[in-house]
Formats: structure tokens, C-alpha cells, sequence
């Protein structure tokens, strides 16, 4: 793994070149060509592009590979094999050889993996951008996932973000259209929060105890004395994959997307907190709505102020209608630019899309059609908003998460009153129960105490 900032620069410095120049070379033939013909060389030129993008990425881990990962699930409007270049970054990241995990293990646990636990299996089941995970069990019987930074990596992240210019140009030679400046400041920041498993181990621990006993929601508990900042010991969790998933009938898929949708949005709500990092891989399934959640390391936390004008947001434009005010807290969030000389109607169309599956009150099915279309809107630098609006970068996680909602809801044509849903979940309705998760949901709410939560939200 390259590791120095100057083989790290010098390989996104050739490899911003040959994307630049491969479009230089083509812009006579683009001019002259017939509109069909101009979309072939530019549908060519993506590809290419996206091939050695998803190469270099591969080899490189850090922050590339986290952007090349998260691009390959949220980004829809990509041609198909151009998404297919890119999610090669989520399978097969190569792996550490299994004297190079051991030695992590022996710096950080003070011995080799084969005395620390009663069995390890040196070969990795699970591989991300700045680690992999082994299956081991420990001395008192408990099945645990053992995830083992790569060496260096910290090293790599802080390249990375010294070439944050060149980060910026390539990601944007490779996607088109879309603005990538908040999205990789941010993403950076949080990447090197990463690094430090201890950050993530107290927020999975965070989760795990907010949704301790909950009937459809898991996430793994920490075995702190085996966890340190290059090592996190967490339960093993044995389901069914997303792809798997895709196979089950959709009775079974509306189920798993209601509870990652209440799972996202009571986060949020409710703890004031965001696992930022939301493709596919990150999800097990076990059957009647019930999921594990995995992956902590990019938590997104937020304030009562943060999440203020988001909860006026909401109230304006879906329950009062006040498109002034609504317009009104877009501009306090940071959205949109105050004194934008655009009407509110445009306001309303261009950000009430966001807002679609909430708008009225009965059962919305989610198609990848109209997922896609929230991206790519999303992401049109064409609109008459676009010189006003912006992604603040306190919410550029936040709406990873929204723009990943879509797409995996849209993977599932999943259908709900999401309405209803959401009602039960927003502070300012408390809405009753409306489906029978709901309905033990707040059966588990009503078992944990108010001093239980609090303690849950201070540490």
C-alpha cells in the first residue's frame, strides 16, 4: 500500500492528467460530432475514466476508496457499467497477508492472535477501506468479529487530504456535474476520526446501548478489552447479505426497509446521531423486518440547534404549509443562500422532492426510477437554484444517508406509509403505532426509562 504523500500525489497527479487529457484530446471530436455521436464519446470517455478511477482507488485505499465506494452506491445516475467499475472498490479490497494481521494484533494485544483467542481464522471474511475482519473466538466461548487496521493507513488518509486539490479534480473528472468540494473536506475529517477505533468503538457501543433489547434493530456490542485504536472486538452477527436480500419476496423487503428507514430516522431524531456510512454491506438480514447494523467509524453526531431548522424544516412544508417558512429555515440550515433572487415556488420544487415519501399520507412504493431521479436532481448543477444552494458541511453526512435511503429502498421497490412512519418518529407529532413494528417499537420504548436514556445520550 502506497503510504508517503509524495507516491500517493505523484499517482493522483497521473492519474488527474490522463482523465484531463483523455477529455482534451476529445473535445474537437465532441464539437463536430452529431448529438448522438457526442453522447457515445462522452458515455465512453465515463467509462474509461471510471475503469482506471476504480484501478487506482482499489490499490490505494484511504480516501479514494471511500469515495469510489460511496459513489458506486448513491451516485444512480451513472451508466451501468460505469457503477459496476466502482462497486468492485466494496468486494475486493485486497487483503492484508495473514503474518501482516497477526503482527497488528501483537503491537496492539500483546501477543499473536492464536494465544489472544481460543480460535482465529487468519483469513478475513470481511474487507472496508482502512480494514478487514476475522472470525475468532474468544477464551471465555463468545463468537466475536475481530477488525484489524491496515498498516499505515492513518499515513495514507493524511495524504490524501494534503492532495485534497487533486482529490477534488478527479472525483469530479469522474463524475460529472457533481460538487465534491464539502463532500470530500467532510468525508476527510471524518476519515481520519476513523482511523481511531476507539472513537468508533464508543460509538457503536452508543447505538448498541440506545437499541439494546429492540425487536428489529441490532447492533453488535464492543468487547472493550480486546478492542484498542488499530483493533475493534465486536459480536459476531451471522445474516443474510443486501444482495441476498434482493432474492426474498417483497413482503420481506418492505419489511427490512421500514426498519432501516425507523432506524435512520430515529437515529437522528431520537439520538441525535448518524451512522454515516450507509451501503449495503453494512446491513445483515435475518427475516420479519429484523437487521443488524454494522460499521460505526463514520457517526455523524448532532446538536438541538443542528437539527432545529431540519425539524421546522419539515413542520412548514409537510403539516402547515407555510412555504415561506420553510423556504425561511432552508436559509438558516445553510441550503440556500438568503435573498436568493428566485421565487418560493421554486424554493418548493426544487427542495420539496426531498420531501416526497412524507408529503401525503398513504403507502408510497419507492422505485429505482424515482430514487434515481432524487440523486440525479440532487446532484444538477443546471437548476436556477444551483448558484444559491449549497450542502453545508455539517450536513454533508447527513445527506449521504438520505441520498443512500433512496437508492437502497429504490433496490428494494419498497413499499410503506412512510407518512405514518415518520409521524411515530419526528418529537413533534409522536404519532401512535402504525404497522405492527411500530407497534413493538413502542413497546421497547416504553420498558426503557427516561434515566436509561439519558444515560444513553451522555456517554
Amino acid at each position: 500500500m502506497r503510504q508517503s504523500r509524495l507516491s500517493r500525489g505523484a499517482a493522483l497527479a497521473r492519474l488527474a492528467l490522463r482523465i484531463g487529457g483523455r477529455y482534451a484530446a476529445r473535445s474537437p471530436r465532441l464539437l463536430f460530432a452529431s448529438v448522438e455521436r457526442r453522447g457515445e464519446l462522452r458515455h465512453d470517455l465515463a467509462l474509461r475514466s471510471a475503469d482506471e478511477v476504480a484501478e487506482e482507488l482499489g490499490s490505494m485505499k484511504g480516501v479514494l476508496m471511500k469515495l469510489g465506494q460511496m459513489a458506486s452506491y448513491i451516485y444512480e445516475d451513472m451508466p451501468a457499467t460505469f457503477r459496476a467499475a466502482m462497486s468492485r472498490l466494496q468486494q475486493k479490497a485486497p487483503p492484508m497477508t495473514a503474518a501482516l494481521a497477526s503482527s497488528v494484533i501483537v503491537a496492539e494485544l500483546g501477543d499473536v492472535p492464536e494465544r489472544v483467542f481460543a480460535e482465529w481464522d487468519p483469513l478475513p471474511f470481511a474487507a472496508a477501506s482502512i480494514g478487514q475482519v476475522h472470525r475468532a473466538i474468544t477464551r471465555d466461548g463468545r463468537a466475536v468479529a475481530v477488525k484489524v487496521q491496515y498498516p499505515g493507513i492513518a499515513r495514507s488518509i493524511t495524504s490524501d487530504m494534503r492532495n485534497v486539490g487533486l482529490l477534488r479534480r478527479i472525483v469530479g473528472a469522474a463524475f460529472p456535474g457533481l460538487d465534491v468540494r464539502s463532500l470530500v473536506d467532510e468525508l476527510g475529517e471524518r476519515l481520519q476520526e476513523e482511523v481511531d477505533y476507539a472513537l468508533e468503538a464508543e460509538s457503536q457501543e452508543l447505538f448498541a446501548n440506545y437499541y439494546d433489547g429492540h425487536p428489529f434493530i441490532r447492533v453488535p456490542h464492543v468487547l472493550p478489552e480486546l478492542s484498542t485504536s488499530r483493533v475493534l472486538t465486536s459480536e459476531l452477527v451471522s445474516g443474510a447479505t443486501f444482495e441476498e436480500l434482493l432474492e426474498w419476496d417483497q413482503d420481506e423487503k418492505d419489511l427490512a426497509a421500514e426498519t432501516i428507514h425507523r432506524f435512520i430516522f430515529r437515529s437522528l431524531y431520537r439520538l441525535h446521531a448518524f451512522n454515516g456510512d450507509p451501503h449495503p454491506g453494512n446491513y445483515l438480514f435475518h427475516g420479519a423486518g429484523r437487521v443488524t447494523f454494522l460499521d460505526f467509524g463514520l457517526t455523524k453526531r448532532f446538536t438541538e440547534e443542528d437539527l432545529a431548522p431540519l425539524v421546522d424544516a419539515v413542520r412548514f412544508l409537510v403539516f402547515e404549509k407555510d412555504y415561506e417558512a420553510f423556504r425561511a429555515a432552508l436559509e438558516r440550515a445553510g441550503f440556500l443562500r438568503s435573498g436568493a433572487p428566485v421565487s418560493t415556488d421554486v424554493v418548493v420544487d426544487r427542495f420539496g422532492q426531498f420531501y416526497g415519501t412524507v408529503l401525503q399520507d398513504a403507502p408510497m412504493t419507492i422505485t429505482p426510477a424515482y430514487a434515481s431521479a432524487i440523486v440525479r436532481r440532487f446532484f444538477d448543477a443546471r437548476g436556477p437554484l444551483a448558484p444559491y444552494s449549497d450542502v453545508p458541511r455539517a450536513y454533508v453526512i447527513m445527506q449521504r444517508i438520505n441520498l443512500g435511503l433512496y437508492a437502497l429502498l429504490g433496490s428494494l421497490t419498497a413499499t410503506a406509509n412512510w407518512r405514518r412512519i415518520a409521524e411515530e418518529i419526528w418529537p413533534f407529532r409522536n404519532g401512535p403505532p402504525s404497522t405492527p413494528i411500530g407497534e413493538a417499537e413502542a413497546r421497547w420504548e416504553a420498558t426503557k426509562t427516561g434515566q436509561d436514556r439519558q444515560k444513553v445520550l451522555k456517554n
